[in-house]
């Protein structure tokens, strides 16, 4: 979504930034806002069927598919991505169930049908919302494994929490096209218009029409359908992209940091998050081994994997992985991530 919103061509960028720049003293707020959590008014989150309500009252959309069958054999809490919700995860968590596996998802501040929509939280919010979440799910099922499964900003959410110092307690990572685009790994002119309209005119909502054109899945009709709901997301304010640069600032210098179990799933198609940034997360995670690590790469894989024409075999492969973190995959994709790791490794030592 980043991508697409700030593509300006370079000619007209410059005629651009002097006219921020010159109009920046005579705006009322020249800084992107974060607009943070209220003070504890609980001691702790509560759960309810359809509500998350975090420590600070705030109350988060909240969906749940549960088994119907056998005993559960694990819990994932799965993070959805920037101007998304939890209804990302649809599908995926009616396969988990059928898999006796629970799942939760709940839209994030400023997202879906949370409070305050469109606005930026600011990271620290979104990793002690997960933080607390996460050890409610524990003490809801104990003894069961809880592992958390991230897409896109979603997963960034998830790395910046668990290189925090909380100590968060989940048994494992899977990380879906993890929004690792830090701005040093971004065209100068596009870190410069974000700076500039951030600083000058934070409110501004773009919606991304008439501008790069690229493909986040496949899957037409999902598309479709995402572009008639009326929870996603269309005009995107500056600051809350602002807000989403510095979680993937984070996410980008936090690969050696995760110690957790981890499975990160790229798709060769992704428009979105760009091999570069995605390449050097990737180098920096696999070069810390205390724990078990997968990488799996998807030929005909887009940006929303989960959601895409083939997702029913990355979602075999996470239940796979889950099973046992040590098999191989499989669609064979962590192989094929392991020859194109190497090749690429092979084209930065020559």
């Amino acid at each position: 979504m980043l991508k697409r919103l700030i593509f300006p061509s370079t000619l007209s960028l410059s005629m651009l930034m002097l006219t921020l720049l010159s109009t920046c003293p005579f705006l009322s707020g020249c800084t992107p806002r974060i607009y943070k959590p209220g003070p504890y008014v609980l001691n702790g989150g509560q759960i309810l069927e359809n509500r998350y309500v975090t420590s600070d009252g705030t109350e988060l959309p909240l969906r749940q598919w549960l088994p119907e069958h056998s005993k559960a054999s694990a819990v994932l809490i799965a993070l959805h991505g920037f101007n998304d919700y939890s209804h990302f995860l649809q599908q995926p968590g009616d396969f988990f169930r059928q898999q006796g596996i629970i799942s939760y998802a709940y839209d994030q501040r400023g997202f879906g049908g949370s409070p305050h929509r469109g606005l930026w939280s600011g990271v620290d919010a979104y990793v002690q919302d997960l933080d607390l979440f996460v050890r409610l799910i524990r003490n809801k099922h104990p003894g069961l494994p809880v592992y958390l499964l991230g897409e896109s900003m979603g997963g960034a959410v998830i790395i910046a929490t668990m290189a925090r110092s909380l100590k968060t307690p989940v048994d494992g990572l899977i990380l879906a096209a993890p929004a690792v685009w830090g701005r040093e790994t971004m065209p100068w002119y596009q870190q410069t218009l974000l700076w500039a309209l951030s600083h000058t005119m934070p409110w501004l909502t773009l919606t991304g029409k008439g501008v790069v054109k690229v493909t986040p899945s496949d899957n037409i009709e999902m598309l479709r359908a995402l572009s008639r709901d009326p929870m996603v997301i269309k005009a995107t304010r500056v600051e809350a992209m602002s807000g989403l640069a510095d979680l993937m600032d984070i996410a980008l210098h936090s690969a050696k940091q995760i110690e957790a179990d981890t499975l990160v799933l790229y798709g060769d198609k992704d428009e979105i998050v760009p091999k570069q940034p995605t390449y050097r997360f990737l180098q920096d995670f696999l070069q810390t081994r205390q724990q078990r690590k997968r990488v799996a790469f998807y030929e005909n894989g887009y940006h929303m994997l989960l959601r895409d024409r083939q997702a029913p075999i990355l979602w075999n492969d996470i239940v796979a992985w889950i099973k046992s973190s040590s098999a191989p995959l499989p669609s064979g994709a962590d192989k094929y991530a392991e020859q194109v790791l190497a090749a690429a490794n092979g084209d930065d030592n020559s």
